[in-house]
């Protein structure tokens, strides 16, 4: 079973345990766009809240957007008590969290997301006693696909992936990326469907919810059947180069 085999864990925060309501999501880029004057889509909302395409710079400038100045409103009209009301917990990532804690390996929390924000979204959910560390990434500390954010958690907890098996859980390609270059196996959530992504993302370990890895769902002969149906693929590793509609671990964020 998935849980049985990790000495220790890392988790990615938005989008694999918690998310936000859509109607936060879409007045955020409301406020944004008058700020800087430009109308966000909800499509165009969707891929940078959720960093579906990967790194989000690269799709501003392609939008005729900057980013030195879309980021500043970005967090000027964010409200951290607004997002937290917003914010829920994953069923699926509830049940993965409480099996974690019953085997209570060193856990660690690495994400994207300011510290501003994810301050009140730990508290709120009360999440925070759930991690034996918490990691907010800054230009300090790197930025995934590096491996220094993870390397930092690790060292805050006291593992090490060379005497011990650990595993970073994450929605985007920059999570698989940071997982292998920290020498870390990595499980990849799709939410949001390979159609919607545009690609596929590769990983040790991927499923469409944290509940289908072997040994977390309520239903084993449900989750055997899956896995000989080929609806969830284990163990799958390649090479940065991937093939043609596949993202490995998007190591060129």
């Amino acid at each position: 079973m998935v849980p049985d085999t990790y000495n220790f864990w890392l988790f990615d925060l938005d989008g694999t345990l918690v998310d936000a309501e859509w109607s936060y999501t879409r007045e955020v880029f409301d406020r944004v766009g008058d700020r800087i004057g430009y109308g966000f889509s909800d499509r165009e909302a969707e891929l940078l809240w959720h960093g579906l395409t990967g790194a989000r710079d690269p799709l501003l400038r392609e939008w005729g957007l900057d980013p030195a100045e879309f980021w500043p409103a970005f967090h000027a009209v964010e409200d951290p008590a607004a997002r937290a009301s917003a914010t829920f917990l994953h069923p699926d990532a509830e049940r993965l969290l409480a099996r974690v804690d019953a085997r209570d390996p060193p856990t660690g929390l690495v994400t994207h997301c300011a510290e501003f924000l994810a301050d009140p979204v730990l508290d709120r959910l009360d999440l925070r006693d759930r991690f034996d560390t918490v990691l907010s990434c800054s230009d300090e500390t790197g930025w995934k696909p590096d491996p220094g954010p993870l390397e930092r958690a690790m060292a805050d907890i006291g593992v090490d992936p060379v005497t011990g098996r650990g595993v970073y859980v994450g929605d985007g390609a920059s999570d698989v990326g940071a997982a292998w270059n920290a020498d870390l196996d990595a499980i990849h959530v799709e939410r949001h469907g390979h159609e919607e992504r545009g690609r596929c993302v590769m990983a040790d370990h991927r499923v469409e919810r944290l509940d289908q890895l072997p040994g977390v769902g309520c239903d084993p002969d449900r989750d055997r059947d899956r896995d000989r149906a080929g609806d969830v693929d284990w163990d799958v590793r390649i090479d940065s180069s991937g093939a043609a509609g596949v993202e490995a671990g998007d190591l060129t964020d």
